[in-house]
């Protein structure tokens, strides 16, 4: 009991030696608290971020609509006539088979004639009978030649005015000399371009005019998918067109 006693005396000792206030605590260094400002700013811990925010939202596409029967149905009938309408094995190529054609002197004729009506949607002004390496060459021309200097004029090319085609007949239709490319089927004479618009041009009169240089273009693209090439500047003969044909020379490409 004298040990108790002792002992409840000497804790109210220190109780009594105690302040009745305690010392404000003194914050350690880096460890202030942020103010409300920056307290505003803080992003939400992960943990308090919600599932929806932390799963990215997924790519969706509309589901594609069904054509109409109807128009399915127009694009395979027009897919059809082109391929009934196409000659030498290409549907961009719209004519007839001719197959061989006698010629009335000797060295004229063609072997395999195709009459071309229109390539790569380019009209002829009138069919134009020749084999099929002339009628794929004039292709060639129309699609990296002529329709690519005429794009921006008049809302593009439509249509070539044929001046010559095939005919058994000798160069230049001058007496005593070699039966022409055109006896052969191997050549085509161009004298004039319909353009969308309405407006038509002509080797004759705009070989010289502000369309010179869509002209000067096309005639130099020529030169590589034909042999022979002829134009304003080559003779009077072709003043007034341009003359293409597949001859071949040992010495490449004759353009003029």
């Amino acid at each position: 009991m004298r040990a108790l006693a002792l002992a409840l005396m000497l804790a109210a000792g220190v109780a009594a030696a105690a302040p009745e206030t305690s010392k404000r605590p003194v914050a350690r260094a880096g460890s202030e608290a942020p103010s409300a400002e920056a307290a505003a700013i803080i992003p939400p811990a992960p943990s308090a971020m919600s599932f929806a925010a932390a799963v990215p939202e997924q790519a969706t596409s509309l589901r594609p609509f069904l054509r109409p029967k109807a128009i399915i149905e127009r694009a395979m009938a027009r897919r059809a006539e082109r391929r009934r309408g196409q000659v030498c094995g290409d549907p961009d190529l719209q004519g007839d088979e001719v197959g061989f054609v006698p010629g009335r002197i000797s060295g004229c004729g063609i072997g395999e004639a195709v009459r071309l009506r229109s390539v790569s949607g380019v009209t002829l002004s009138q069919s134009a009978l020749m084999d099929c390496t002339t009628a794929k060459a004039l292709k060639q021309w129309t699609e990296r030649g002529a329709k690519p200097a005429l794009r921006g004029t008049g809302g593009g090319l439509v249509g070539f005015r044929v001046a010559a085609h095939y005919a058994c007949r000798t160069r230049n239709n001058q007496p005593g000399a070699r039966i022409s490319e055109h006896g052969k089927g191997r050549a085509i004479d161009i004298s004039g371009f319909q353009l969308q618009d309405g407006t038509s041009l002509t080797v004759l009169n705009d070989w010289n005019s502000r369309h010179r240089r869509a002209l000067r273009r096309m005639h130099e693209a020529a030169c590589g998918p034909f042999g022979t090439v002829l134009g304003p500047n080559s003779d009077r003969f072709h003043r007034d067109h341009f003359h293409f044909d597949t001859a071949r020379h040992r010495g490449g490409a004759y353009c003029r």
